[in-house]
């Protein structure tokens, strides 16, 4: 955890969470879609702080990413979840592990984007292949059938 005093620090949005970096810093987010050893941009930066200067707001911020680099896909600790209610045959046991992804933080700012162009990961998940258009299904015509005439007595 950087100093809030120190050199360089930003709060970055990843995977619906909050986390606050520095250059240098190794931190565990949720799972990415990047291989080891690329590099990609945290686009949503919501604060960048400088020693003296604190720079929040989306027109301070404007331009502004991070820089990180994939080291690797660790998953996280096994979470027993026991569930049982005694004299009623109740007994559920169910576990999880969280897949992660370890990023090491190379650099703050827009000076950071101008030096390497990089994958971003805000445009992973939102670009979607094409589906190629499917010829339109020729229907069968139906027809109407008269209405038959009832028969009153």
């Amino acid at each position: 955890m950087p100093e809030p005093s120190g050199s360089l620090t930003a709060v970055v949005v990843s995977g619906g969470k909050q986390y606050r970096v520095a250059p240098g810093d190794r931190i565990l987010v949720d799972r990415l879609k990047a291989e080891a050893g690329s590099e990609l941009t945290l686009d949503r930066v919501l604060l960048i702080a400088d020693g003296t200067t604190t720079k929040v707001g989306l027109h301070e911020l404007q331009g502004q990413t991070v820089q990180a680099r994939v080291i690797g896909h660790p998953r996280g600790p096994k979470i027993d979840v026991l569930r049982y209610k005694p004299k009623k045959r109740v007994r559920v046991h169910r576990g999880a592990r969280a897949d992660l992804t370890a990023l090491e933080i190379l650099g703050i700012g827009s000076a950071a984007k101008a030096e390497k162009p990089a994958k971003s990961e805000s445009t992973d998940k939102d670009e979607k292949p094409e589906k190629p258009e499917k010829p339109a299904r020729a229907r069968a015509s139906r027809k109407q059938a008269a209405p038959e005439p009832s028969e009153d007595s």
